[in-house]
């Protein structure tokens, strides 16, 4: 929800620094595999309750996430559909290797840990299928910077995630109803995305039918579901 105005914050910087690393002939999927090297650390320093160390493992994934974009825009020839792809899959996995980390910290928090990684299987599954078609109908958005897939936007976004990662790290005795709380939140995220989704391909859909598209596709910008 507050991701389009935090990308007006952090891109300038990191920008600017993409630039000066792909000088230094830096790898953007260097970058991405590094950054998800420090966030699966999480889960050993979550599980023996090494607080400190996890917020700056945290902090650090994250930084190096924002980073390895501005990276290969910098590296026009480093740019490929791979290093995107490996960045969405090493985005979701984070995800929920954190949440694994806090819920083999402590027999309690098992349970609602169960309960957050399946509300995170609705928030990827509809962020996902609504990009896989999105592509398919040329529709694009820029609302969350210049990304290889359409960010469909929602409750609950990567700024309200990493928020709610980090009060739990600081008060980590509030897992369990931190843990259920935005679960339900990614619940509510997932019915309005699918809700969004089913009504923006199925009119595009009818729309290009109308017209005599062969495949069902047509081309837009920023669709309104």
């Amino acid at each position: 929800m507050f991701d389009p105005l935090l990308r007006k914050l952090i891109d300038p910087p990191l920008a600017r620094l993409g630039r000066r690393l792909a000088g230094w002939g830096v790898a953007p999927a260097g970058v991405t595999l590094l950054g998800w090297s420090i966030g699966l650390a999480t889960v050993p320093l979550l599980i023996t309750h090494q607080w400190g160390w996890a917020a700056l493992a945290l902090a650090t994934n994250r930084f190096l996430d924002g980073l390895d974009g501005w990276v290969a825009r910098a590296k026009p020839a480093a740019q490929h559909d791979g290093g995107a792809y490996l960045d969405v899959v090493a985005d979701f996995t984070f995800y929920s290797a954190f949440v694994l980390g806090f819920g083999l910290s402590a027999p309690e928090r098992l349970e609602p840990a169960l309960v957050l990684m399946f509300s995170f299987m609705g928030t990827a599954s509809s962020f996902l299928g609504y990009a896989a078609l999105a592509a398919k109908h040329g529709y694009n958005t820029s609302l969350r910077g210049p990304k290889a897939i359409y960010y469909l936007g929602g409750l609950t976004e990567g700024g309200e995630t990493i928020a709610v990662f980090v009060t739990m790290l600081l008060f980590p005795q509030w897992f369990t109803e931190l843990a259920y709380g935005f679960a339900a939140a990614c619940g509510l995220t997932t019915l309005t995305r699918t809700w969004a989704g089913w009504r923006t391909f199925r009119a595009a859909s009818a729309h290009a039918n109308a017209l005599g598209a062969p495949d069902g596709s047509s081309s837009t910008q920023e669709p309104g579901p």
